[in-house]
């Protein structure tokens, strides 16, 4: 049972026992990743943690500051933390994404990351950027107005952050090498959770689903994530609206809606009055799915519960919730998200745009001597950027790029596909089976960059929630089927589109988003549906330096965690 921590310059608690200051411009964390049983569906296992939580600790700011976090990894294997849209200007050391940025901090070492926020302002989150150990390495991240300012709305009452996450009963990091070994699909979970609880409709659960206190007549903040792993999801309140603020940390015109749709990455803050007669009220949440490939197709649940004298309900009223499969109500939903666009909250569309990429995004196969394989045709399954399937290095590209270390990446990653062709509708074999390599994309320092998201129908074609480290980007436009040079881009929205950092690709359609390369050093860009980074759906830019010393990446810090086999 949970209540909400009250906004302000106040000390927040965490599990009932860790205080702290949410008013000081620098502060600084000590954080154990350690193995921890828990007890979820019947079953007790080990799983990764900080500090023994499931979910982790959460980090509160005001926009601008800058935060220490001290990782002591007492865990059995190297691990790295990823600040996900925190932009980190000129940082990219303590970005966190493993042999892209740094190497793993070994188990039994510790590392120091430096968290310098700017621009953002909402809910962001922090996970585990090696394999797949965000599954269970996870928590949220609050970042406040600035001091001196307000929100573009009425202050809440309270505020509580919703994290949604997946839980397996066999240990995540065995369940994706056996998939990587054999080619075929990972198994998928066996429960979404809310706040670390699966909640009353999965066995063994009822007596510890989530419970949220409300007061009558008050309007609260709902910090909403999305840590599950590959699924979207729906979520949503019984009787009560949602009015959707924010997403990625950007204000947004409110949206008054039954319910949200929100890909693995994203965050939303929502607000809800509580007007509803006293008594119980479900929250849910279950998976979008819009391709013909296996997903978690049950439910998790929590309840908004009123204080207040009155008899508890003999039947809970449930919310009702899109079915897994209705993309109209999905794209209802993601249409309406348009940046607020203020005098206090402007944005800046880049229309001078120096560099444009066509930019396929597809599943693939890869071809297993003697038919060994448990993926289609006998393969292995494969994911790509422009037919090409990343593969990480085993020294990070960071350290390359700086060092000037040859060998470990090409700077050849290419601003279109290899074959035109009609991507959302044939299947053309020799786009079917990708090209390896770790190849990158470089920038000049300033320039407007445009990149046109095209999905295709290839083995197994569904919405791509695609993530960009290091940046916020514009959504100017999206549509299906394919993109038309000539007319897609008269539907641009260059007045208000949403600013993000993760937005969803539609299945068989394009998506087209711009930003300004002013953020100098190494960033990874890929897939949130983990399945799909882990076959190869990533790629990386290197921005390159500046003229001035503020457009200049910064030298690394004094110490780096050194690479070697994790």
């Amino acid at each position: 049972m949970a209540g909400f921590n009250k906004m302000g310059c106040i000390l927040t608690a965490f599990l009932g026992f860790m205080f702290l200051q949410l008013c000081s411009a620098t502060r600084y964390y000590d954080w154990v990743l350690k193995e921890t049983n828990f007890t979820r569906l019947c079953s007790t296992k080990s799983i990764l943690t900080v500090n023994g939580g499931f979910p982790g600790p959460p980090i509160q700011v005001h926009k601008g500051e800058t935060i220490y976090v001290n990782i002591h990894n007492q865990g059995l294997y190297g691990v790295t933390i990823h600040w996900h849209g925190v932009k980190q200007p000129r940082n990219p050391w303590s970005d966190g994404p493993e042999n892209i940025t740094q190497c793993p901090i070994q188990a039994g070492s510790n590392f120091t990351y430096e968290v310098v926020f700017s621009s953002e302002e909402g809910t962001l989150w922090w996970h585990a950027h090696s394999d797949w150990t965000r599954a269970t390495v996870h928590g949220a991240i609050v970042v406040l107005p600035a001091a001196g300012t307000t929100y573009p709305f009425a202050t809440p009452y309270a505020q509580q952050t919703i994290i949604l996450a997946s839980w397996f009963k066999a240990d995540v990091m065995e369940v994706i090498n056996s998939a990587l070994a054999t080619g075929a699909d990972p198994n998928t979970s066996d429960a979404f959770t809310i706040n670390g609880q699966p909640g009353d409709l999965y066995s063994c659960s009822k007596a510890s689903t989530y419970r949220l206190l409300v007061d009558y007549g008050k309007t609260y903040m709902l910090r909403i994530i999305n840590a599950i792993m590959n699924e979207e999801q729906f979520f949503a309140i019984a009787n009560h609206n949602l009015t959707v603020v924010t997403q990625d940390a950007s204000y947004i015109k409110p949206i008054t809606t039954p319910y949200i749709m929100i890909t693995p990455g994203q965050t939303m803050d929502v607000l809800v009055t509580t007007n509803q007669p006293r008594s119980h009220y479900y929250m849910a949440s279950t998976a979008y799915n819009d391709g013909n490939v296996p997903y978690h197709n049950g439910t998790t649940t929590a309840i908004l519960q009123y204080r207040g004298n009155y008899s508890t309900p003999s039947t809970t009223p449930f919310p009702n919730l899109p079915i897994h499969n209705d993309t109209t109500a999905a794209d209802n939903f993601t249409a309406r998200v348009k940046s607020l666009a203020s005098k206090a909250h402007p944005i800046s569309v880049p229309t001078n745009i120096t560099t444009r990429i066509y930019m396929t995004v597809s599943i693939n196969e890869r071809i297993c001597a003697n038919a060994s394989c448990a993926g289609p045709n006998n393969n292995a399954i494969a994911a790509s950027l422009n037919n090409i399937s990343f593969e990480t290095p085993s020294i990070d590209i960071l350290q390359a790029y700086y060092r000037g270390i040859n060998g470990v990446f090409q700077g050849n990653f290419p601003s279109n596909p290899p074959l035109f062709y009609n991507f959302t509708g044939e299947v053309v074999n020799s786009t079917k089976y990708p090209t390896f390599g770790t190849k990158v994309k470089f920038l000049k320092y300033g320039e407007g960059v445009e990149i046109i998201f095209q999905g295709t129908n290839l083995v197994a074609p569904e919405n791509h929630p695609m993530h960009l480290h290091g940046f916020s980007f514009y959504l100017v436009g999206t549509g299906y089927g394919n993109f038309n040079k000539i007319t897609s881009p008269k539907t641009y929205n260059l007045v208000d589109p949403l600013e993000a950092n993760t937005i969803g690709v539609p299945k068989n359609g394009w998506a087209t988003i711009r930003f300004v390369a002013d953020n100098p050093g190494v960033w990874f860009m890929h897939c949130h549906l983990e399945r799909h980074a882990s076959w190869g759906m990533d790629t990386v830019f290197i921005v390159r330096n500046g003229n001035t010393k503020e457009s200049k990446l910064r030298p690394p810090p004094a110490h780096m965690p050194p690479c070697s086999k994790s």
